[in-house]
Protein backbone atom coordinates (compact mmCIF):
# COMPACT_ATOMS: atom_id res chain seq x y z
CA UNK A 1 0.00 0.00 0.00
CA UNK A 2 1.14 3.36 -0.43
CA UNK A 3 1.34 6.55 1.35
CA UNK A 4 -2.50 7.88 1.60
CA UNK A 5 -3.47 11.13 1.27
CA UNK A 6 -6.75 12.83 2.21
CA UNK A 7 -8.89 16.12 1.93
CA UNK A 8 -12.46 16.74 2.17
CA UNK A 9 -14.57 19.97 1.16
CA UNK A 10 -17.96 20.59 1.56
CA UNK A 11 -19.64 19.06 -1.52
CA UNK A 12 -16.13 16.57 -2.34
CA UNK A 13 -14.36 14.02 -0.31
CA UNK A 14 -10.50 13.18 -2.11
CA UNK A 15 -7.94 10.72 -1.69
CA UNK A 16 -4.74 9.49 -3.34
CA UNK A 17 -3.33 6.33 -2.62
CA UNK A 18 -1.63 3.64 -4.77
CA UNK A 19 -1.50 5.71 -8.08
CA UNK A 20 -5.46 6.52 -7.84
CA UNK A 21 -7.31 9.52 -7.43
CA UNK A 22 -10.27 8.92 -5.33
CA UNK A 23 -12.95 12.08 -6.16
CA UNK A 24 -15.73 11.21 -4.33
CA UNK A 25 -19.33 13.45 -4.77
CA UNK A 26 -20.34 13.41 -0.94
CA UNK A 27 -23.58 15.12 -1.10
CA UNK A 28 -25.52 11.56 -0.14
CA UNK A 29 -28.20 13.24 1.50
CA UNK A 30 -29.10 15.30 -1.52
CA UNK A 31 -28.55 12.22 -3.63
CA UNK A 32 -25.13 13.99 -4.80
CA UNK A 33 -27.52 16.88 -6.76
CA UNK A 34 -24.79 18.97 -8.54
CA UNK A 35 -25.13 22.55 -7.15
CA UNK A 36 -22.74 25.37 -8.01
CA UNK A 37 -20.48 24.71 -5.14
CA UNK A 38 -20.35 21.14 -5.94
CA UNK A 39 -18.85 21.60 -9.54
CA UNK A 40 -16.28 24.83 -8.31
CA UNK A 41 -15.18 21.85 -5.68
CA UNK A 42 -15.39 19.01 -8.41
CA UNK A 43 -13.53 21.32 -11.00
CA UNK A 44 -10.73 22.13 -8.56
CA UNK A 45 -10.90 18.57 -7.17
CA UNK A 46 -9.77 17.50 -11.13
CA UNK A 47 -6.99 19.71 -11.41
CA UNK A 48 -5.51 18.41 -8.01
CA UNK A 49 -5.56 15.09 -9.32
CA UNK A 50 -4.34 16.05 -12.83
CA UNK A 51 -1.11 17.77 -11.09
CA UNK A 52 -0.41 15.19 -8.75
CA UNK A 53 2.64 12.90 -9.10
CA UNK A 54 1.48 10.10 -6.70
CA UNK A 55 -1.77 9.51 -9.01
CA UNK A 56 -2.28 8.25 -12.57
CA UNK A 57 -5.65 7.55 -12.96
CA UNK A 58 -9.21 9.07 -11.38
CA UNK A 59 -12.27 6.97 -10.32
CA UNK A 60 -15.03 9.49 -10.44
CA UNK A 61 -17.96 8.09 -7.85
CA UNK A 62 -20.57 9.14 -6.43
CA UNK A 63 -21.27 8.70 -2.11
CA UNK A 64 -24.47 6.24 -0.63
CA UNK A 65 -27.24 4.40 -2.79
CA UNK A 66 -26.44 6.81 -5.49
CA UNK A 67 -23.98 8.27 -8.48
CA UNK A 68 -25.58 11.22 -9.15
CA UNK A 69 -29.12 12.25 -9.74
CA UNK A 70 -28.71 15.53 -11.68
CA UNK A 71 -28.64 18.74 -11.34
CA UNK A 72 -29.84 20.89 -7.90
CA UNK A 73 -32.89 22.49 -9.11
CA UNK A 74 -33.87 23.83 -5.84
CA UNK A 75 -30.04 25.30 -6.22
CA UNK A 76 -31.76 26.96 -9.23
CA UNK A 77 -28.66 25.79 -11.16
CA UNK A 78 -25.97 27.34 -8.71
CA UNK A 79 -28.34 29.44 -6.58
CA UNK A 80 -27.72 32.47 -7.80
CA UNK A 81 -31.99 32.85 -7.73
CA UNK A 82 -31.69 32.25 -4.29
CA UNK A 83 -28.71 34.20 -2.87
CA UNK A 84 -28.96 37.15 -0.78
CA UNK A 85 -26.16 39.90 -1.77
CA UNK A 86 -25.57 43.08 -1.70
CA UNK A 87 -25.06 44.17 -4.98
CA UNK A 88 -28.23 44.59 -7.76
CA UNK A 89 -28.41 41.01 -9.09
CA UNK A 90 -30.28 42.93 -12.39
CA UNK A 91 -27.09 44.71 -13.34
CA UNK A 92 -25.59 41.04 -13.97
CA UNK A 93 -26.04 38.75 -17.07
CA UNK A 94 -26.18 35.78 -14.32
CA UNK A 95 -29.99 36.32 -14.27
CA UNK A 96 -30.51 34.77 -17.85
CA UNK A 97 -32.89 37.63 -19.09
CA UNK A 98 -31.78 36.80 -22.21
CA UNK A 99 -31.29 33.90 -24.41
CA UNK A 100 -27.85 35.15 -24.97
CA UNK A 101 -27.30 35.00 -21.01
CA UNK A 102 -28.82 31.90 -21.03
CA UNK A 103 -26.22 31.01 -23.39
CA UNK A 104 -23.05 32.81 -21.62
CA UNK A 105 -24.38 30.74 -18.04
CA UNK A 106 -24.77 27.59 -19.30
CA UNK A 107 -21.26 28.08 -20.80
CA UNK A 108 -19.58 29.11 -17.95
CA UNK A 109 -21.51 26.42 -16.06
CA UNK A 110 -20.07 23.61 -18.87
CA UNK A 111 -16.32 25.12 -18.17
CA UNK A 112 -16.24 23.45 -14.75
CA UNK A 113 -16.61 19.82 -16.56
CA UNK A 114 -15.28 19.65 -19.89
CA UNK A 115 -12.04 20.36 -18.02
CA UNK A 116 -12.39 16.79 -17.81
CA UNK A 117 -12.06 15.99 -21.62
CA UNK A 118 -8.73 17.72 -21.91
CA UNK A 119 -7.17 16.05 -18.17
CA UNK A 120 -3.88 14.28 -19.37
CA UNK A 121 -4.92 11.48 -16.75
CA UNK A 122 -8.09 9.47 -17.10
CA UNK A 123 -11.29 9.18 -15.83
CA UNK A 124 -13.22 6.04 -15.02
CA UNK A 125 -16.91 6.93 -13.83
CA UNK A 126 -18.13 4.05 -10.84
CA UNK A 127 -22.05 4.18 -11.36
CA UNK A 128 -24.79 2.97 -8.41
CA UNK A 129 -28.24 4.29 -8.01
CA UNK A 130 -29.06 6.98 -9.84
CA UNK A 131 -27.12 8.66 -12.59
CA UNK A 132 -29.42 11.76 -14.35
CA UNK A 133 -29.54 14.68 -15.90
CA UNK A 134 -26.42 16.02 -14.94
CA UNK A 135 -25.16 12.80 -13.55
CA UNK A 136 -24.88 11.74 -17.01
CA UNK A 137 -22.88 14.72 -18.31
CA UNK A 138 -20.34 13.95 -15.87
CA UNK A 139 -20.27 10.37 -16.50
CA UNK A 140 -20.02 10.38 -20.49
CA UNK A 141 -17.34 12.96 -19.80
CA UNK A 142 -14.96 10.42 -18.31
CA UNK A 143 -13.08 7.67 -20.29
CA UNK A 144 -14.13 4.91 -18.97
CA UNK A 145 -17.62 4.38 -17.54
CA UNK A 146 -18.77 1.38 -15.19
CA UNK A 147 -22.40 0.98 -13.79
CA UNK A 148 -23.79 -1.70 -11.61
CA UNK A 149 -26.28 -3.59 -13.05
CA UNK A 150 -29.60 -2.22 -11.27
CA UNK A 151 -28.01 1.50 -11.93
CA UNK A 152 -30.30 4.14 -13.17
CA UNK A 153 -29.23 5.70 -16.28
CA UNK A 154 -31.28 8.68 -18.13
CA UNK A 155 -31.75 12.18 -18.76
CA UNK A 156 -35.51 12.56 -17.68
CA UNK A 157 -34.95 16.38 -17.56
CA UNK A 158 -35.30 15.93 -21.44
CA UNK A 159 -39.11 15.90 -21.24
CA UNK A 160 -40.03 18.90 -20.47
CA UNK A 161 -36.47 21.07 -19.18
CA UNK A 162 -34.31 21.53 -22.12
CA UNK A 163 -31.68 18.97 -23.83
CA UNK A 164 -28.35 17.98 -22.57
CA UNK A 165 -25.86 20.98 -22.56
CA UNK A 166 -23.24 18.61 -22.40
CA UNK A 167 -24.38 16.10 -24.62
CA UNK A 168 -21.41 13.38 -25.25
CA UNK A 169 -24.62 10.43 -25.50
CA UNK A 170 -23.80 10.06 -29.59
CA UNK A 171 -20.34 9.33 -28.95
CA UNK A 172 -21.13 6.47 -26.48
CA UNK A 173 -23.82 4.85 -28.23
CA UNK A 174 -24.76 6.43 -31.47
CA UNK A 175 -27.25 8.31 -33.07
CA UNK A 176 -30.63 6.33 -33.05
CA UNK A 177 -30.18 5.32 -29.35
CA UNK A 178 -29.11 8.73 -27.80
CA UNK A 179 -32.29 9.50 -29.50
CA UNK A 180 -34.43 7.18 -27.85
CA UNK A 181 -32.89 8.38 -25.19
CA UNK A 182 -33.60 11.31 -25.51
CA UNK A 183 -36.95 11.78 -27.27
CA UNK A 184 -38.05 10.29 -24.60
CA UNK A 185 -36.35 11.04 -21.25
CA UNK A 186 -36.74 7.14 -20.26
CA UNK A 187 -34.17 5.75 -18.06
CA UNK A 188 -31.72 2.39 -18.58
CA UNK A 189 -30.33 0.01 -16.45
CA UNK A 190 -26.89 -0.35 -16.04
CA UNK A 191 -27.13 -4.13 -17.43
CA UNK A 192 -28.93 -2.94 -20.44
CA UNK A 193 -26.94 -0.04 -20.84
CA UNK A 194 -23.82 -1.96 -21.15
CA UNK A 195 -25.75 -3.69 -24.17
CA UNK A 196 -26.17 -0.51 -26.13
CA UNK A 197 -22.66 0.80 -25.94
CA UNK A 198 -23.56 3.46 -23.31
CA UNK A 199 -21.31 2.13 -20.68
CA UNK A 200 -18.59 0.16 -21.42
CA UNK A 201 -19.36 -2.83 -18.56
CA UNK A 202 -22.17 -3.93 -15.57
CA UNK A 203 -21.67 -5.50 -12.76
CA UNK A 204 -23.77 -6.83 -9.87
CA UNK A 205 -24.04 -4.23 -7.86
CA UNK A 206 -22.25 -6.19 -4.62
CA UNK A 207 -19.27 -6.49 -7.11
CA UNK A 208 -19.20 -2.88 -8.80
CA UNK A 209 -16.40 -1.63 -6.03
CA UNK A 210 -14.47 -4.49 -6.61
CA UNK A 211 -14.57 -4.38 -10.35
CA UNK A 212 -14.20 -0.25 -10.24
CA UNK A 213 -11.07 -1.03 -7.75
CA UNK A 214 -9.44 -3.53 -10.64
CA UNK A 215 -9.89 -1.34 -13.16
CA UNK A 216 -8.29 1.76 -12.03
CA UNK A 217 -5.59 -0.35 -10.29
CA UNK A 218 -4.43 -1.84 -13.68
CA UNK A 219 -4.54 1.57 -15.68
CA UNK A 220 -3.07 2.92 -12.66
CA UNK A 221 -0.13 0.64 -13.05
CA UNK A 222 0.75 2.41 -16.18
CA UNK A 223 2.98 5.34 -16.60
CA UNK A 224 0.88 8.54 -16.64
CA UNK A 225 3.10 9.53 -19.86
CA UNK A 226 1.89 7.07 -21.20
CA UNK A 227 -1.90 6.78 -20.10
CA UNK A 228 -1.83 10.92 -21.26
CA UNK A 229 -0.71 9.93 -24.97
CA UNK A 230 -3.38 7.16 -25.34
CA UNK A 231 -6.06 9.28 -23.88
CA UNK A 232 -5.19 12.65 -25.41
CA UNK A 233 -4.90 10.55 -29.22
CA UNK A 234 -8.21 9.35 -28.58
CA UNK A 235 -9.68 12.53 -27.57
CA UNK A 236 -8.10 14.13 -30.75
CA UNK A 237 -9.64 11.59 -32.72
CA UNK A 238 -13.37 12.72 -31.43
CA UNK A 239 -12.63 16.65 -31.65
CA UNK A 240 -12.14 15.73 -35.35
CA UNK A 241 -15.41 14.00 -35.25
CA UNK A 242 -16.68 17.19 -34.10
CA UNK A 243 -16.87 16.07 -30.35
CA UNK A 244 -15.84 19.89 -28.79
CA UNK A 245 -17.85 21.53 -31.27
CA UNK A 246 -21.01 19.65 -30.58
CA UNK A 247 -20.46 20.52 -26.84
CA UNK A 248 -21.07 24.46 -28.02
CA UNK A 249 -23.41 23.72 -30.06
CA UNK A 250 -25.48 21.48 -27.61
CA UNK A 251 -25.55 24.56 -24.85
CA UNK A 252 -26.49 27.12 -27.52
CA UNK A 253 -29.75 24.45 -28.16
CA UNK A 254 -30.23 23.69 -24.62
CA UNK A 255 -30.83 27.43 -23.69
CA UNK A 256 -33.30 27.62 -27.43
CA UNK A 257 -35.01 24.97 -25.57
CA UNK A 258 -35.06 26.93 -22.59
CA UNK A 259 -37.73 29.48 -24.34
CA UNK A 260 -40.06 26.77 -25.35
CA UNK A 261 -44.02 28.03 -24.48
CA UNK A 262 -45.23 24.63 -24.41
CA UNK A 263 -47.40 23.10 -22.68
CA UNK A 264 -45.00 20.60 -21.20
CA UNK A 265 -42.31 23.27 -20.00
CA UNK A 266 -44.92 25.61 -19.08
CA UNK A 267 -46.58 23.43 -16.72
CA UNK A 268 -43.28 22.30 -15.03
CA UNK A 269 -42.38 25.88 -14.89
CA UNK A 270 -45.68 26.67 -12.72
CA UNK A 271 -45.47 23.54 -10.68
CA UNK A 272 -41.91 24.67 -9.37
CA UNK A 273 -43.21 28.24 -8.61
CA UNK A 274 -46.88 26.96 -6.87
CA UNK A 275 -46.29 23.30 -5.93
CA UNK A 276 -42.54 22.42 -5.16
CA UNK A 277 -39.72 20.27 -6.94
CA UNK A 278 -41.74 17.01 -5.69
CA UNK A 279 -44.73 17.44 -7.39
CA UNK A 280 -43.31 19.33 -10.85
CA UNK A 281 -41.62 16.29 -10.97
CA UNK A 282 -44.50 13.98 -10.79
CA UNK A 283 -46.54 15.55 -12.92
CA UNK A 284 -43.42 15.97 -15.65
CA UNK A 285 -43.23 12.32 -15.70
CA UNK A 286 -46.49 10.68 -15.23
CA UNK A 287 -47.36 10.14 -19.05
CA UNK A 288 -44.25 8.28 -19.21
CA UNK A 289 -45.65 5.64 -16.93
CA UNK A 290 -42.86 3.02 -15.51
CA UNK A 291 -40.68 5.29 -18.26
CA UNK A 292 -37.91 1.93 -18.35
CA UNK A 293 -35.91 0.47 -21.35
CA UNK A 294 -35.99 -3.04 -20.97
CA UNK A 295 -34.16 -4.45 -24.14
CA UNK A 296 -35.80 -7.64 -25.52
CA UNK A 297 -32.26 -9.74 -25.91
CA UNK A 298 -29.62 -9.57 -23.28
CA UNK A 299 -26.43 -10.51 -24.23
CA UNK A 300 -26.96 -12.65 -27.26
CA UNK A 301 -29.64 -14.53 -25.48
CA UNK A 302 -33.33 -14.30 -27.39
CA UNK A 303 -36.09 -13.88 -25.11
Amino acid sequence: MGAKWLKSTDCISFEVSDNVARITLNRPEKRNALSGLMLKELHQALLEADDRRDANVILLSGEGKDFCAGYDLTDSYGGAADQSSDYDPAAYRSRAGTIDDDIWNLERQQELTSIMLDLHKPIVAKIQGNCLAGGTDLAFSCDIVLAADDAKIGFPAARANGTPPTNLWFYHCGPQWTKRMLFTGDTISGRDAAMIGLVLEAYPAQEIDHQADEMVRRIGSVDAEILSAHKRIVNAQMELAGAKQSLRYALELDARAHLSTGPRRSQFRRDMAEKGLKEALANRDAPFGKGRIELRARRGVAE
